[in-house]
C-alpha cells in the first residue's frame, strides 16, 4: 500500500506541471479578479462585507461567533464547488482545473475578506487586499516563503504597514496562483489516480477544498487581530 501511494504521488507530481502548462490563464490577473468579485459580490452572492454583516446581525453583534459562521458557510460553498469541478476525474482535469481554481479563489477570498471586515479592516485599502490574498497561502506556506525571502512579512504586518507597497501586488498574486494550482493538481490528482472512478473524484475534491478552506479560515482568524471598527 505504501509503495502504491508513493507511485501515485510520483505520477501526480509528473502530471501536475503538464496541467499547469495547459492552464496559463491562472495568473495574477485571475486571482486579483477573484478578489475583486469576492469583495463587491458576484451573481447571487453578496459582497464579503455585506455577508459578514448579515452574520454579525444574526449573532447579535458577537464578532467571534459571526466569524465562525462565515467560515462554516464558506467551507460548505467550497465543498460544493470542489465536488462539481472534480466529477470527471483526470479525463476532464485540464478543463475543470481553471474553473476550480478561480471558483475556489472567489470563495476563499470572500471568506477571508469577511473575517477581515469583522475584525475592523478596511477592504478598500490595497494593503488589506494584499493581506487577504496572503492568507490564502496558509500559515506553513507564508512562513516558508518568508524564510526564503520571497515574501517580506505575514498578512497582519502587510495589512497594517505604514505605507502601501505596489510592488507586492504582482508578487503576492503570483504566489497565490502558483500555490492554488499546486494544491489542486498535486494532492487531488494523487487521490483521483488512486481511485480511477470519476464520481469519487468529486467526493475527494469536495473534501480537499472544504478542508483547505477551513484551515485558511482558522489561520485568518488567528492572524488578523482585531482593530477598531469604523
Amino acid at each position: 500500500m505504501v509503495k502504491r501511494r508513493r507511485a501515485l504521488t510520483a505520477v501526480a507530481g509528473a502530471v501536475a506541471p503538464k496541467l499547469i502548462e495547459l492552464t496559463p490563464g491562472i495568473t495574477t490577473g485571475v486571482i486579483r479578479q477573484a478578489l475583486h468579485r469576492a469583495i463587491v459580490g458576484v451573481g447571487p452572492l453578496p459582497g464579503a462585507a455585506a455577508a459578514a454583516e448579515k452574520q454579525l446581525a444574526e449573532q447579535h453583534g458577537a464578532v467571534e461567533k459571526a466569524i465562525g459562521e462565515v467560515i462554516e458557510n464558506h467551507v460548505a460553498l467550497a465543498s460544493a464547488g470542489g465536488f462539481v469541478t472534480n466529477l470527471g476525474g483526470l479525463i476532464t482535469a485540464a478543463f475543470t482545473i481553471p474553473a476550480n481554481v478561480s471558483g475556489l479563489a472567489v470563495i476563499q477570498c470572500r471568506m477571508v475578506a469577511g473575517i477581515a471586515h469583522l475584525r475592523g479592516y478596511d477592504l478598500t485599502d490595497p494593503r488589506v487586499r494584499n493581506a487577504v490574498l496572503l492568507c490564502l497561502l496558509g500559515s506553513d506556506r507564508v512562513n516558508q516563503q518568508i524564510k526564503r525571502k520571497r515574501l517580506a512579512a505575514p498578512p497582519m504586518a502587510v495589512a497594517t504597514a505604514p505605507v502601501y507597497d505596489a510592488g507586492l501586488d504582482s508578487v503576492i498574486g503570483a504566489e497565490v496562483a502558483a500555490e492554488m494550482l499546486a494544491r489542486i493538481t498535486g494532492k487531488r490528482l494523487a487521490a483521483t489516480l488512486g481511485r480511477r472512478v470519476p464520481v469519487v473524484g468529486g467526493v475527494v475534491g469536495a473534501g480537499t477544498d472544504a478542508w483547505a478552506t477551513y484551515q485558511i479560515g482558522r489561520y485568518t482568524s488567528r492572524e488578523l487581530l482585531p482593530r477598531t471598527r469604523r
